[in-house]
């Protein structure tokens, strides 16, 4: 770790160790205080970028973090860089990074979790879970590799492997809250809401302030039906928030109550009221996510020109936003898309298929290529091509219900209703922290009945 300043070290890692423990609002003052008694300490700055109170702050700090890596070790640099390559949507340079310092330091804990969260966000679970793994071997109390492996396993579908994991996350860090919100968590993926709302509360008496525990109480009750009690626990994150973070997180959860209860004007309120914040913040960044979510509400609901008229609304904000040019380019290449899916709605195939064939050749990085399979799947979907479509949705985003979904209605119309009625009861039972379930939650389960 290379500074100048033994304060800052201290500092850096009581901070660091603070953040990994998911506690970004104590871990901030510590890593301020770090770079204060060392404006040079490259990795002081790439800490404070990673427990970031906003969107401002953390590219502020990656940005100082890169123009000070040249003169840092070789493990901070790639870990700098890595990230900056991350956030700028350079996935397969990121992932030659992360492998690099994994052979740099073959026996670091951090390394291996570092590439195991980059194997996770590719959806490359077995790999992710072997790295996780790894860390857990070397040092048997790194609590986020714990957490880590919990999320992969599940995702993966390897429910007892996922348990354990956040069972041995909750034995190494028994005073620490975020444990038994991420172990609730999973019992709300297996549909165990009243266990999952214990271990939330469980969360919620070690630290009142953890506003996750808030959130996912209210996703509990929201798939239990109970959507004023959600409303009320969201109301109760918003009279505690400590910052206007905290407050939007409410007001997105808000909606998602009302939207899952089908009422659109409602969730568009909520919306509204936590965009407010964020424009009187001159968050233009989160600004452009209020608006293409808006837009996803009104697509989702049978409206595409009014869908239309926010991602375009959204993509003009991101344009003014402070953040690198290639956060903006991601915004442009998430315009062409929006434009196919806005054309499918309408069902003009031509635009639609015009559409896509521009996002293919510019989409990059496996998230978008994700989402050009997505596309590429609805359109032979739309057109009655069922093998097609399975074939390209089943390359698209497996942790979205509405993928699930479409694969569900291409198996329906291929005649291969076993295939159906595991795919639709995946979407119905999809039971996570998910806007989208709102769209199709009810659908899927019509489908089911059907």
């Amino acid at each position: 770790m290379t500074t100048v300043s033994e304060e800052a070290r201290r500092l850096y890692v009581e901070g660091r160790d603070l953040n990994e423990k998911l506690r970004a609002e104590d871990a901030r003052p510590l890593l301020r205080q770090a770079i204060e008694a060392d404006p040079d300490f490259a990795t002081g700055h790439y800490g404070l970028a990673q427990a970031a109170g906003s969107n401002d702050e953390f590219f502020e700090s990656l940005e100082r973090a890169v123009a000070l890596a040249d003169g840092a070790s070789e493990g901070e640099r790639l870990m700098i860089l890595a990230l900056d390559a991350g956030t700028k949507g350079r996935a397969d340079e990121q992932l030659e990074m992360y492998t690099q310092l994994v052979e740099l330091f073959p026996e670091d804990e951090r390394a291996h979790n570092l590439l195991g969260n980059v194997y996770n966000g590719r959806q490359e679970y077995d790999k992710a879970i072997a790295e996780y793994r790894k860390a857990t071997e070397i040092n048997p109390e790194f609590s986020p590799a714990y957490n880590s492996l919990g999320y992969a396993a599940r995702a993966a579908g390897q429910f007892e492997i996922a348990e354990k994991a956040f069972q041995d996350y909750t034995r190494v860090l028994p005073e620490e809250a975020n444990p038994y919100d991420s172990y609730a968590e999973f019992l709300m993926k297996r549909g165990r809401y009243d266990e999952s709302i214990e271990q939330y509360r469980k969360a919620l008496e070690i630290d009142p302030t953890f506003q996750a525990s808030y959130v996912g109480v209210a996703n509990d009750q929201i798939l239990k039906g109970e959507f004023e009690a959600a409303r009320g626990t969201m109301r109760e994150l918003y009279d505690a928030a400590e910052d206007d973070n905290e407050r939007r997180q409410s007001l997105f959860w808000t909606a998602a109550s009302h939207l899952h209860e089908g009422n659109r004007e409602a969730a568009i309120e909520a919306l509204e009221q936590g965009f407010d914040i964020a424009e009187k913040n001159g968050d233009y960044l989160s600004m452009s996510g209020d608006y293409s979510l808006m837009g996803d509400i009104f697509l989702e609901t049978g409206d595409p020109d009014r869908a239309a008229s926010f991602y375009q609304q959204s993509v003009e904000a991101v344009a003014k936003a402070d953040v690198p040019e290639e956060v903006k380019e991601a915004g442009r290449r998430g315009e062409i898309y929006d434009g196919a899916r806005v054309a499918l709605a309408k069902d003009d195939l031509e635009t639609a298929k015009s559409k896509a064939a521009e996002y293919h050749e510019v989409a990059t990085g496996p998230f978008e290529t994700r989402a050009d399979h997505e596309l590429a799947g609805r359109i032979a979907l739309a057109e009655g091509r069922w093998d097609d479509a399975i074939a390209e949705l089943g390359q698209a985003n497996r942790q979205s219900p509405l993928v699930l979904f479409a694969l569900a209605q291409a198996h329906h119309g291929k005649g291969d209703h076993e295939a159906m009625r595991r795919l639709a009861t995946e979407a119905a039972d999809f039971n996570q922290l998910s806007f989208p379930l709102a769209y199709v939650r009810d659908d899927a389960r019509e489908m089911l009945a059907q």
